[in-house]
């Protein structure tokens, strides 16, 4: 029996219609060549998960397999939200967990009267109960956080800077990086110095939803950080404790009167995978949190926009 060159092609079209009902992919010869460039953050981010992907033509993404250790997890793509396939049709309720982190201080000096009504409006309580949160997927699969009981089985006390703090055990590796160049660092420098013996607490794990805000604090997942001073209750450490004192106009607080950590332990943190709260608009200058991929991927644009 003989087949056209047209038979072959009515049988090529009608399996990528009809396989994938069947949950078929085409990895082997995916109609949308490689797979999203943004993937290979999270490979370096988190190098001892592995990431398999495989074009889904039904769903039109691609579908991302996680194996770490003897846990797996099947997500979509989903413009780099990782989400379940039930959560698909739900995507516009999401952020993107992938946002560009400034590296450079908002300085009040030069906010105009329409940032000033801007950040009123963002830090408004009726914009954060309504504000679209980070879909927990990813890292309910990676930290194992889905319930507080499956949580709590991977916190630990992790000693820190002289402290010892209840934090996830996947942060024991990063803050021994931290640790180790503040120490050094502190052999030199005087600020990192006196900010060492001048630290009071370094506390993370809280199971807790963040404030004015229905989704959950990077806190309950045991890999946020707040490092505060002796006498922290007497300095600008966080917005809303300032917006207690000065009402709408708390955004304007110069950078000199807020406690900060000296630039040489942002930097630090930060070459670690971690987020230093007090680069946000909305800022929290006790705060650190271990973000490894929004750091890849802010350097990235970063690159892109020299």
């Amino acid at each position: 029996m003989k087949f056209s060159s047209s038979c072959f092609l009515r049988i090529f079209l009608f399996a990528l219609l009809f396989f994938p009902c069947f949950g078929f992919s085409f990895s082997a010869f995916n109609l949308k060549g490689e797979e999203p460039e943004l993937l290979s953050l999270f490979r370096k981010a988190y190098p001892d998960i592995q990431f398999k992907s495989e074009y889904n033509a039904f769903a039109g993404d691609w579908k991302i397999l996680l194996s770490l250790e003897d846990r797996t997890a099947e997500f979509f793509w989903a413009d780099g939200m990782f989400l379940p396939e039930s959560e698909i049709e739900n995507k516009n309720l999401y952020n993107s967990f992938l946002y560009k982190y400034d590296f450079a201080l908002h300085d009040p000096a030069d906010f105009t009267e329409e940032d000033i009504e801007k950040i009123r409006q963002f830090s408004s309580t009726e914009n954060r109960t309504s504000v679209k949160g980070t879909p927990p997927f990813f890292y309910d699969f990676v930290y194992d956080c889905k319930t507080r009981v499956s949580l709590e089985q991977h916190i630990k006390k992790i000693p820190f800077l002289g402290k010892r703090s209840n934090a996830h055990e996947r942060l024991r590796e990063p803050l021994a990086k931290v640790e180790k160049e503040i120490l050094e660092s502190s052999k030199s420098d005087a600020e990192v110095k006196n900010f060492l013996d001048t630290l009071l607490s370094a506390d993370s794990y809280s199971w807790r939803n963040i404030s004015d805000s229905g989704n959950r604090s990077f806190h309950s997942l045991g890999v946020a950080l707040d490092l505060l001073p002796r006498g922290w209750k007497q300095k600008n450490v966080y917005w809303a404790w300032r917006r207690d004192i000065d009402g709408d106009n708390w955004m304007r607080l110069p950078l000199e009167r807020r406690w900060m950590p000296p630039q040489k332990v942002i930097e630090i943190f930060e070459n670690n995978g971690f987020l230093w709260g007090g680069k946000w608009v909305i800022w929290d200058n006790m705060h650190f949190e271990y973000r490894p991929e929004v750091i890849l991927f802010s350097r990235l644009r970063n690159k892109k926009n020299q």
